[in-house]
């Protein structure tokens, strides 16, 4: 059994906010700090922000006198620690964890709250992941604590996870003054909690009302979800920079960066929760081989990105029409708009979508030190995804005349796949897909042979037949020539009074001019 214990620095400078764990495990010595977290799959090397990691024979809660001998505590790796147990059966391991990035990846801790990603924080022993897993948290007097597997009450403070994969999927917010509100649909509980830095404009009770119109969208079309309550945990930062959101398995974490009162905000953070809403079915369940259980000492290398994250793009916006909080005229413009840019993207024509899904780990939130070409060399997965589910959806709807649709297949590949799969791991039903898989389903769901469209379109770079899809349910796109030239540059502003040129594009009048 595995025992963590969450301790909040009473220390609350803006510059130095930590967190503090106290670790228990009987016999093993190895520990190891995760290299990235689900959902977002650059490489993070959480344990850069790791310090102080001391160990000591027997199990001592924090704030107990405990008088144990100290173990060696060796640093084998930059994310793997080994400790000398000398004989002891029992161990106590302390560290302690920089945080300060409101992110849906990172934590954070200052004077107003502290909110965590599992990932960033916690430690796991090599071998031991399918543990049971409980944790503790004792935070400051005033601070209440909430998460996915919050019971009904604010004062819990102990919590219980089949494995370490499932703890570090439930992000927690502490903190003084976030509120609650509730809806149920199905016998199912849904709880919104918001943590808000500015001004809300009478909004929130208008959020739950939307959010319970998303919701109610999604499970028509999925049927009832695999869960008892689920929780939305927004957070409106008010500093025009922290902006994000991640799926978890009975929660989803978004940040953004304007007031809960503001208008262009308010769309963002609808737009926001029925993608990440989405993802209950799509990836957290229904999930490419790779996904669940994870490898935390390498990046993730997966084909089924375009699915996991394209598809979702799409049906996050697919719902919010038939939620009846987009008009006919919204979907169609925000869908010629992915259209648009992924068709005068140069490196849609070079990489496919499996080929973006596998090389995620350059892109998703990755920060380059060295020069690159990927602008000019790469494509969203998300939106090269989202154009090949807008496609493939008509042209399932034209050539049966309706009566099969995307919707048909995603449902066949959900049963399929997760429901009905066998248990192959610890961490949930099913062993995942692989792309062949999902190929296969496809074309079994349509009723049709779909290898060409996957050969041509999602292994290719093929240009998709927008034409053919498009006149099937009475549309067509128009090209017509930019009314916005360019010179064909991507510019930073770091530096006061200069612009500094990051990319060129290829064939652009700035790399004829020699730039």
């Amino acid at each position: 059994m595995l025992f963590l214990l969450i301790l909040f620095s009473r220390s609350h400078r803006h510059d130095s906010p930590f967190l503090n764990f106290h670790f228990s495990r009987r016999l093993r010595a190895r520990i190891q700090m995760p290299k990235w977290s689900p959902g977002r799959y650059s490489v993070f090397d959480f344990a850069m922000n790791v310090q102080e990691v001391q160990a000591a024979a027997g199990i001592c809660r924090p704030k107990e006198r405990c008088d144990m001998a100290a173990r060696a505590v060796t640093r084998l790796d930059d994310q793997t620690w080994r400790v000398n147990l000398m004989g002891s059966k029992s161990l106590t391991l302390t560290y302690k964890v920089f945080g300060n990035d409101l992110s849906g990846t990172f934590s954070q801790l200052d004077e107003r709250h502290a909110t965590f990603n599992g990932g960033s924080v916690f430690m796991y022993i090599v071998g031991h992941k399918p543990d049971p897993v409980k944790l503790s948290i004792d935070a400051p007097r005033a601070w209440r604590i909430i998460n996915g597997a919050s019971a009904a009450g604010a004062d819990q403070h102990e919590f219980s996870f089949p494995n370490y994969d499932i703890m570090i999927d439930t992000p927690t917010e502490i903190s003084s003054d976030w509120t609650i509100a509730e809806f149920k649909l199905d016998g199912r509980t849904y709880r919104v909690v918001v943590h808000s830095l500015g001004d809300e404009g009478g909004k929130r009770p208008q959020l739950v009302r939307d959010l319970e119109k998303i919701v109610r969208a999604e499970t028509r079309m999925w049927g009832a979800p695999e869960f008892d309550t689920y929780t939305f945990l927004f957070h409106f930062a008010n500093d025009q920079h922290s902006s994000d959101g991640m799926e978890h398995l009975v929660s989803t974490d978004i940040i953004e960066p304007g007031t809960l009162a503001d208008p262009s905000t308010y769309e963002d953070t609808l737009e926001a929760a029925a993608h990440e809403f989405f993802h209950v079915w799509n990836v957290k369940r229904l999930r490419p081989l790779e996904l669940g259980p994870w490898d935390f000492t390498r990046p993730v290398a997966t084909r089924g990105l375009w699915v996991a994250e394209g598809i979702t793009e799409y049906y996050g916006e697919l719902m919010l029409r038939r939620a009846r909080l987009w008009t006919d005229e919204q979907a169609l413009k925000r869908f010629g708009d992915i259209i648009n840019a992924i068709e005068n993207s140069q490196g849609s024509s070079l990489m496919s979508a499996e080929e973006s899904s596998i090389v995620a780990p350059f892109m998703d939130g990755a920060e380059h030190v060295q020069r690159t070409n990927l602008s000019n060399t790469s494509v969203s997965y998300y939106y090269k995804g989202e154009v090949i589910a807008i496609v493939l959806d008509l042209l399932l709807r034209g050539r049966t005349k309706g009566r099969i649709s995307l919707d048909d297949v995603m449902r066949r590949a959900y049963e399929e796949l997760y429901l009905k799969s066998p248990n192959a791991t610890y961490y949930l039903r099913g062993r995942g897909y692989t792309s062949e898989d999902f190929e296969r389903v496809t074309s079994e769901a349509a009723r049709a042979d779909m290898s060409d469209f996957f050969k041509r379109y999602v292994r290719g770079v093929e240009v998709l037949p927008y034409d053919e899809a498009l006149r099937s349910v009475g549309l067509r796109l128009v090209r017509e020539p930019s009314r916005n030239p360019t010179v064909g540059v991507n510019t930073d502003f770091d530096e006061p009074q200069a612009m500094k040129i990051r990319s060129v594009r290829e064939h652009s009048p700035a790399e004829e001019a020699g730039l």
